[in-house]
């Protein structure tokens, strides 16, 4: 903690969300793992090959599956990153899979992924739908496996919170539409919601009921939770650039009763609910605050309806505005003075009299210059004071 600080980042954070004063604005980080290790690169961290330190930080859910879930050394030297940048990050919490044994590059939904390469990076998408052939509820009741609770071992989370006492951490959560289209693909996952809404309510019933159980466990599992930082994340993509991806009445039906549920639990064991969800949303944003949110990301203001000052107008006493900067546009494409105009423009828009965190839109590309990144957290450390 610099001179400047008098708050720790849990004491900073805590205080956006109830409102009170803060030494300055919270910042945090979304990047990819080609980001991250550009950035232990460019701070003399490692004297390891970048591709190497990508391939240890970029360790998908599948391929962690039957690990121990020690910190790899490159995630504590991505932590040390922050610390330079004075990112106050969160720390995320993970349960351990122990259970059915499951090849390598699927998961224990029977979801099998590919690696998708582009110039400067890779991800995974979904390449195998384990419930597209399925035509009812009864198929998919005689057929199909869902995984059990117990399938995860919930005794380490104790563990992964010790040395981060002064950090907010992250603990369960819920996407399950996300998880409707790996099982289903994404052109019946849409399709399903007007011709078959009975497989629809039936596989989000399984999909939030599971992470609601996950969630609960995570949380008995927390040391003295009375004393942290708890942010639960409740997600779900609903927007594209123009627009909903689906229809109000169909957001209202199938997901907000689930979504309500979870939210729910976290507010019941002290936690705050960040609400992850791309795109042009604010025609649905009203709903979003009355089931329950209490963080929203990630604010793409250059989209339909999203512009910063209308939300902040209409939304800014009801929620904390998380993310801003663009990712898109500014951070890759713009030079570091746009950086600069773009990060002081959100804490004079969002951050006045409180109530918004720095951060990108998403995760940083790996076509970012460096640079830029700096940029984004050395303006937001100086003029996150000045609110």
């Amino acid at each position: 903690m610099s001179q400047e600080d008098t708050m720790t980042p849990k004491e900073r954070w805590l205080a956006i969300l109830e409102r009170e004063e803060v030494d300055r604005l919270p910042m945090d980080y979304w990047g990819t793992p080609e980001v991250s290790a550009k950035l232990i690169k460019h701070f003399g961290l490692s004297d390891k090959e970048q591709i190497e330190i990508v391939r240890d930080l970029g360790l998908s859910r599948f391929q962690k599956s039957n690990n121990n879930l020690a910190v790899p050394e490159s995630k504590v030297l991505e932590r040390e990153v922050f610390k330079q940048l004075n990112i106050d990050f969160v720390v995320r919490l993970e349960n351990k899979y122990v259970g059915p044994e499951i090849p390598l590059g699927s998961d224990p939904y029977g979801c099998r992924y590919k690696t998708i390469e582009y110039a400067d990076g890779s991800y995974i998408e979904c390449s195998h739908n384990p419930l597209a052939e399925f035509n009812s509820v009864e198929e998919i009741e005689n057929e199909y496996q869902w995984p059990d609770p117990d399938w995860w071992d919930y005794s380490t989370i104790s563990d992964q919170v010790k040395g981060y006492e002064d950090y907010p951490i992250r603990a369960g959560g819920s996407e399950p539409f996300l998880f409707y289209k790996y099982l289903r693909g994404d052109e019946k996952a849409f399709l399903d919601l007007v011709l078959n809404p009975e497989i629809v309510h039936y596989i989000l019933e399984k999909l939030f009921g599971l992470t609601k159980e996950n969630t609960k466990r995570m949380y008995e599992q927390i040391p003295e939770k009375e004393n942290k930082l708890l942010l639960t994340y409740v997600n779900e993509d609903l927007g594209s650039q123009k627009g909903l991806l689906y229809s109000p009445t169909h957001i209202q039906e199938f997901l907000l009763p689930g979504m309500k549920e979870m939210m729910d639990l976290a507010h019941e064991n002290g936690a705050y609910v960040f609400h992850h969800d791309d795109g042009s949303i604010r025609k649905i944003l009203p709903d979003l605050i009355k089931t329950g949110i209490d963080i929203l990301n990630p604010v793409q203001w250059r989209l339909k309806d999203m512009d910063r000052e209308g939300l902040k107008q209409d939304f800014g006493k009801q929620i904390i505005f998380h993310g801003g900067v663009d990712n898109q546009h500014t951070l890759p494409f713009g030079s570091v003075e746009d950086v600069q105009i773009e990060v002081e423009e959100n804490i004079k828009i969002l951050g006045e009299g409180g109530g918004y965190i720095i951060a990108p839109c998403h995760n940083i590309q790996p076509n970012t210059p460096i640079e830029n990144i700096l940029a984004l957290y050395e303006t937001g450390y100086k003029f996150g004071s000045q609110i």
